[in-house]
C-alpha cells in the first residue's frame, strides 16, 4: 500500500510509523469542531514532569483550531493519582494543584499514594479536607476514572507520556525523536487531522 502524506509532514521529515502511528480503532473526541490533543500522563512519571514545562509553553502559541485536554494514566498503581487528577479538577482547583501535586509526587516518589496523603497535600493548599473526602470518593470523579480507563485500554495506552492528536494518530517524544520535534509534529498532525475532517461530508 502506498502511502500519502501531507506536504507538511513529508517537509519536515515525520514518518508515520517510526514518528507518529495512526491507529486502527479511532476514539471519539470531545472538542466539537476543534482538533483534540489529548496527552496521557501519571504524576508519577519523570518523563511527564519533564516534559510539562514544554507543553505549557506550547499550549500557549497552539493552533487556534485544536484544544488541549488531558487524561490519567490508569495502569493499576497509578489509577490513585489519577483519581486525585479528577478530584483536583471537580473541586474547581486543578489549575491551582496540577503543577504543585506533579511536583510534590516527584520530589517524594511513594509519598502520595492513598487517600489520607493526598487530602494532606491539598490541605495544605487551602483545600477543606471534608470537600477533597467526599470528591474524592464521589460517583462523579469515579465514573471519569471509569472513562479514563476504558479509553486508555480502547487507544492500548501502555507507557507515558503519550499524545492522540484527534484520537486518530499517536505520538511519543521518544518516536518523535525529542520534545521539541514532538511539538513540531503535534503542529503537523494538527493540520493534518483538520484537513481530514474538511474532507468528511457534513452531516445534515
Amino acid at each position: 500500500m502506498t502511502l500519502f502524506l501531507l506536504p507538511g509532514l513529508a517537509h519536515a521529515g515525520f514518518e508515520e510509523g517510526r514518528h507518529y502511528m495512526v491507529l486502527p480503532f479511532p476514539a471519539q473526541v470531545e472538542t466539537g469542531d476543534k482538533v483534540e490533543v489529548r496527552e496521557f500522563f501519571w504524576y508519577g512519571c519523570p518523563h511527564c514532569y519533564v516534559l510539562e514545562p514544554a507543553l505549557v509553553s506550547w499550549k500557549k502559541k497552539m493552533p487556534a483550531n485544536a484544544q488541549f485536554v488531558r487524561t490519567p494514566g490508569t495502569a493499576p498503581r497509578w489509577m490513585i493519582h489519577g483519581q486525585a487528577y479528577y478530584t483536583f479538577e471537580a473541586l474547581g482547583e486543578l489549575e491551582k494543584l496540577h503543577g504543585a501535586f506533579f511536583k510534590a509526587v516527584q520530589e517524594q516518589p511513594g509519598a502520595f499514594n492513598d487517600e489520607n496523603t493526598i487530602a494532606g497535600f491539598a490541605a495544605n493548599h487551602g483545600v477543606d479536607r471534608k470537600k477533597f473526602g467526599e470528591a474524592f470518593n464521589s460517583f462523579g470523579v469515579r465514573l471519569k476514572l471509569e472513562k479514563a480507563k476504558q479509553l486508555n485500554q480502547d487507544l492500548n495506552i501502555n507507557s507515558v507520556p503519550a499524545i492522540v492528536v484527534d484520537g486518530r494518530y499517536l505520538t511519543t517524544a521518544a518516536m518523535a525523536g525529542g520534545e521539541a520535534p514532538m511539538l513540531k509534529l503535534l503542529d503537523e498532525l494538527i493540520g493534518k487531522a483538520a484537513k481530514e475532517r474538511r474532507k468528511k461530508p457534513s452531516k445534515k
